[in-house]
């Protein structure tokens, strides 16, 4: 394998679980890992604060919570990055991985049994629609 692995995070700890399994696949096989957060928000707001002004959008909040997955997976040798793409999670995880050139892409099992199944999953929709590898991690609390 010589792409990147890609793992879409949100926030979650069923999604840091599924970044932790990430991390030590892209570890064993010696390619580089890319965290990505996806956001549905084009939007840009303006958050004032006194005589200061910032600039916030989904996409710099995605990149927030990609970043701070980043840092708990720090790993001697490991290249590792992270990423926002926007549109519906599924979505933007496929067109992140094919921009990157990813050959497998990581994405938990959330939502994928009991009652909520139904209703469908990320993980479900990736391994149906990717152009590459899908790994389904499971997420479940031990």
């Amino acid at each position: 394998m010589t792409g990147p692995i890609v793992v879409g995070v949100d926030g979650s700890p069923t999604a840091q679980r599924a970044a932790h399994k990430a991390r030590d696949l892209a570890q064993k096989l010696d390619v580089a890992l890319h965290v990505v957060s996806a956001h549905t928000d084009a939007t840009i707001e303006h958050v004032n604060s006194g005589s200061d002004q910032w600039v916030v959008s989904g996409a710099d909040n995605a990149l927030y919570i990609a970043e701070q997955v980043v840092r708990g997976l720090r790993t001697p040798g490991l290249k590792i990055q992270a990423g926002s793409a926007q549109g519906k999670p599924a979505e933007a995880l496929i067109d992140y991985a094919e921009k990157a050139g990813a050959q497998l892409i990581v994405v938990g099992n959330q939502r994928m049994r009991g009652a909520r199944r139904v209703l469908g999953s990320v993980a479900n929709s990736v391994s149906h629609t990717a152009g590459c590898d899908v790994y389904i991690a499971n997420t479940y609390a031990d």
